[in-house]
């Protein structure tokens, strides 16, 4: 989606904002003991409140209204009542909505106790990487350049970027061109223009870098095992900094 007036701002401001509620309460929550389908509960009452849908079952038929992963579930959990956090873990929610005709989509990847250093590094660069490719993300800019901030952050800490996995357009739909990689491809000739609605969300790793889909056709895992941390933030391009839509 491209922006056309400042109504379409206030609108993606507004169920921005809820996505971006029910992404801090579901983290909030996220301790030792809980489950994944008590923290998917609180993203639903959430979007429930302010009128918004869930953008992945709306879209898809998901069977939850939020994804929620744990450790090496990287992308696309369902959450569960026996899926349970344990203190150690790194947990995943990755929350999307749809209100009045816009669509918004966010993300972000929490410790749960007390969890390793090199845990503690991984979530620390990966938010780093985040926010680097959206210092880059201006007007005029080649699209391209958003995977090279990812890449070259999560090189200088010692990580590797999932390339399977990568950020959208958004605003009119939940999926919508471009896809924005979180690796640099040179073939890739796309500049970015003003008011360009994006998600940005880069995925982080110790071990692999690819992805399995898990049996229930829906959950991805890294294909090693290892833990993955992912933020995202639904963003309108401008000349300078972008308005992040999805801010706490």
């Amino acid at each position: 989606m491209t922006v056309e007036d400042e109504d379409d701002v206030v609108a993606l401001r507004r169920v921005g904002a809820i996505v971006a509620e029910a992404r801090e309460a579901m983290l909030a929550a996220a301790q030792p003991g809980v489950s994944t389908g008590e923290l998917d509960a609180i993203g639903r009452e959430v979007l429930r409140r302010h009128g918004a849908r869930s953008a992945p079952r709306l879209a898809y038929g998901f069977p939850g209204s939020c994804c929620i992963g744990i450790n090496d579930r990287v992308a696309h959990g369902i959450p569960s009542s026996t899926a349970v956090l344990r203190s150690g873990d790194l947990v995943n929610v990755d929350v999307s909505a749809e209100l009045d005709g816009y669509w918004s989509d966010t993300g972000a990847s929490v410790a749960v106790g007390e969890v390793a250093p090199a845990h503690r590094r991984l979530l620390d660069a990966t938010l780093a990487a985040q926010r680097d490719a959206m210092g880059v993300a201006r007007a005029g800019r080649p699209l391209r350049h958003i995977g090279r901030a990812v890449e070259r952050r999560a090189r200088a800490a010692g990580f590797a970027v999932i390339p399977e996995l990568a950020g959208h357009g958004v605003g009119r739909g939940i999926h919508e061109p471009p896809m924005v990689w979180n690796v640099e491809l040179t073939r890739e000739r796309t500049r970015l223009h003003e008011g360009l609605v994006l998600a940005i969300e880069p995925f982080l790793t110790p071990g692999t870098p690819a992805v399995v889909e898990d049996a229930d056709g829906w959950t991805l895992r890294t294909i090693d095992g290892s833990v993955a941390a992912q933020f995202e933030h639904s963003i309108v391009v401008t000349a300078g900094e972008p308005i992040v839509l999805t801010a706490a």
